[in-house]
């Protein structure tokens, strides 16, 4: 199957069955998240789309999203209208609203209201059942290269899914920032922008100006006058134990540096 082995299968105690890859093609590979009740429905999108090359994670229900995306780099989401007590709709939007993975919504439901309703949530595409296989991987690989040429370069670069450091960790797709006690801390957008550019280029002095435009490429506007404010609120958010210095040191008249060693969590 051109480099991909057979995924395997595991049932879980409350009768869900989450399907992982044993091992992934040489070359990198879509990552779709599939989130459908129907164990017939998963199994053919596990099958077909593994044979293409692409890593399968799937759900029986929407409670996993948040885990798997907080795991592991997720590329596209196919989400099922109907799932059994969710308003899949809101998760959509939920999901839009939190991260930029596109998401494809799969249903049994004609109607025009159903498909344009899905869209205007957030939905990248609308998929009617029954579908071919060939076509949703059609829709998946056409919705993948839209959004992939929208993304800048400094995008492109950054596909991974956070950074560690000092026991603390950033997770740049569902903008959660963990504590060493594993607790989540609150960070405005200004906040996870600032530290998100810091986290890019550690240990290396970064001037008001360069933290605008670093800023910026993680899509909200930092002014310059606010920099040294967000600095101020960011330390406050960052407490080192036993009276060490902060993380971000100022050097007057020239920037701010982030002093900590910076691992990437691909």
């Amino acid at each position: 199957m051109n480099g991909l082995l057979i995924s395997s299968s595991a049932y879980r105690p409350n009768g869900g069955i989450e399907y992982l890859p044993e091992a992934r093609s040489l070359t990198e590979t879509a990552h779709v998240l599939a989130v459908d009740n129907d164990p017939r429905a998963l199994k053919l999108i596990v099958s077909y789309l593994g044979d293409h090359e692409m890593r399968v994670t799937a759900l029986p229900s929407a409670r996993g999203i948040a885990d798997v995306m907080a795991k592991a780099m997720v590329d596209i989401v196919l989400l099922d209208v109907r799932l059994p007590g969710e308003d899949a709709l809101r998760i959509a939007a939920s999901l839009r609203e939190q991260s930029d993975v596109p998401v494809i919504l799969l249903s049994g439901r004609t109607d025009e209201a159903d498909r344009v309703m899905g869209l205007e949530m957030g939905a990248d595409d609308y998929i009617t059942k029954p579908f071919s296989p060939r076509e949703l991987l059609a829709r998946i690989r056409a919705v993948l290269r839209r959004s992939r040429s929208h993304e800048t370069v400094p995008a492109v670069l950054q596909r991974m899914r956070g950074y560690r450091f000092a026991g603390w960790e950033l997770n740049v797709r569902v903008r959660r920032l963990t504590s060493p006690q594993g607790e989540p801390v609150h960070l405005t957008n200004h906040e996870f922008n600032l530290l998100a550019a810091f986290l890019a280029a550690p240990q290396r002095l970064l001037s008001r100006g360069q933290l605008i435009g670093l800023s910026r490429l993680h899509n909200d506007e930092v002014h310059d006058r606010s920099i040294d404010v967000q600095v101020m609120r960011l330390r406050k958010k960052l407490p080192r134990a036993g009276g060490e210095p902060p993380f971000i040191r100022t050097e007057r008249g020239a920037g701010y540096v982030f002093t900590a060693a910076v691992e990437t969590i691909r």
